[in-house]
């Protein structure tokens, strides 16, 4: 990963955020609300905290100015946040903000939030960080970071680009700014404040309301421009006269959470290195748009440990790697590959698709069928290596980055978690429509066939092995 690329300096309110998905296919008998099973928790940083892991991931160092206390939730994150930015911090009063999200698939069915943790004051350190940057990044989320440091960003937007992602809960952006990054829901709610205007009333398509409230918002702010993000439809980027339209690439009907911290860590970091107002802003309704179909804030989610022990228990100790492994890569913009199947006794043809397969992207995930999946779906003389020596071996060619263990007959749960770019599958099934293959492009992936060695398999080496006659036992001593 480069880091030749200008270093982001992000200020504001970090979240701890957690995800409990599962399935749901029934209603409670007792109540008209759906039953969640197959329940999995992650962990992930949030707010401003998920805005500096992004524009890390980007391939620049960035320096994550925000408050955080002695709680438990403040230590989870701190271990999340390890070696990923360089932390520095102001005092907390209270306990960190955090939320819990209950998932269906990829739908949010309710949310808890607990914390109400607010920054207490400045410190010379942080002071010195944010006056000192060369490209800022704000995410106020309301409580209290971007307040305390008011006077030193007040100073940075002298001399630096500095990018204002406001919250309906914080303030302002200090004039100067050079571009503030509003939702079309915050940027009415700001206009409308500014304006002691009631009425909610907005047309139809949105549009016209958002360049009235950005052309109000660029002057009553004083900054340099205002873009009013818009979801799937993209973002209107005004300097207070006609606006620009830049819609998105393509709708991605997929989790939005975390869209407007990709918008603006984008932003604010192609501002930093010098990229225009207009070009930055094109450049980051494409990477939101991307984001949202590549899985969005769950795709650099991190397994709690009482999954990961008992992955352990069951021979998928990798699997947590490979998870995050994907989620590294493809927030830096590589291309994740997978390949799946049993993998008993690995031979030349399993080899050469492996090689071919990592030669199409930048990391190789290897998804391989448990025990019990290689049992439902050969027999009962199948396996004849266990799972804990196919992923030993596995990991030890060249060609493979990570493997991760499914004990499903099909992997579509464990590539909804990977969601890699191209799942690779060897020729023999080019004349079948794969199950997985609708999964693999709802997320704009693509399944990739490779050529397969003739003559290879492991069924004809099982064959081949129990018909050799066993060798004589000669004479001992």
């Amino acid at each position: 990963m480069s880091t030749s690329r200008t270093p982001l300096v992000v200020v504001g309110d970090a979240l701890l955020d957690h995800d409990l998905c599962g399935r749901a296919e029934r209603l409670a008998p007792d109540a008209p609300v759906p039953v969640v099973h197959g329940t999995r928790r992650s962990s992930r940083p949030g707010g401003a905290a998920l805005a500096a892991c992004l524009a890390a991931g980007d391939g620049r160092p960035v320096t994550l100015v925000t408050a955080l206390g002695d709680d438990a939730a403040s230590d989870t994150l701190r271990e999340l946040l390890a070696d990923r930015v360089d932390l520095v911090e102001v005092p907390l009063d209270g306990t960190l903000s955090s939320k819990t999200r209950i998932l269906a698939g990829d739908r949010p069915l309710l949310r808890l939030d607990d914390g109400e943790g607010r920054a207490r004051t400045a410190t010379e350190a942080a002071e010195a960080a944010v006056t000192g940057a060369r490209g800022v990044l704000v995410a106020d989320y309301g409580r209290g970071t971007a307040d305390v440091l008011r006077a030193a960003l007040s100073a940075a937007a002298g001399g630096a680009p500095v990018v204002w992602d406001p919250h309906v809960r914080g303030r302002a952006p200090v004039p100067g700014v050079r571009l503030a990054t509003p939702s079309a829901q915050e940027a009415r709610a700001f206009a409308r404040e500014l304006a002691d205007d009631a009425d909610d009333r907005t047309d139809e398509a949105g549009l016209r309301t958002a360049a009235r409230d950005a052309r109000t918002l660029v002057g009553a702010w004083r900054v340099g421009a205002v873009a009013v993000t818009l979801g799937e439809r993209g973002a209107l980027l005004s300097h207070g006269e006609t606006p620009l339209l830049v819609p998105t690439p393509a709708a991605a009907d997929r989790d939005p959470c975390g869209a407007g911290d990709r918008f603006a860590a984008t932003a604010a970091g192609l501002l930093a290195d010098g990229t225009l107002t207009e070009a930055a802003v094109q450049a980051a309704v494409h990477a939101a748009s991307r984001y949202v179909a590549e899985g969005g804030a769950r795709a650099i989610a991190t397994p709690e440990e009482p999954r990961a022990r008992a992955e352990r228990a069951s021979g998928g100790d990798t699997t947590s790697d490979a998870v995050r492994t994907a989620a590294r890569i493809r927030a830096a913009g590589g291309t994740v590959v997978a390949a799946g199947g049993c993998f008993d006794l690995l031979h030349a043809g399993h080899v050469a698709l492996l090689q071919a397969a990592r030669r199409a992207g930048d990391c190789l995930v290897v998804c391989v069928n448990s025990d019990g999946s290689v049992r439902r779906r050969k027999g009962d003389g199948r396996p004849l290596v266990p799972v804990a020596d196919r992923v030993r071996v596995l990991r030890a060619l060249e060609c493979v980055d990570a493997v991760a263990v499914f004990d499903e007959d099909t992997p579509e749960r464990i590539l909804g978690e990977l969601r890699p770019h191209i799942w690779a599958k060897g020729g023999d099934y080019a004349r079948t429509r794969l199950p997985e293959q609708p999964l693999v492009e709802s997320w704009g992936g693509q399944v990739l066939l490779l050529p397969y060695l003739d003559g290879r398999s492991t069924t004809g080496l099982a064959r081949r092995a129990a018909l050799t006659p066993a060798p004589t036992q000669g004479p001992t001593g």
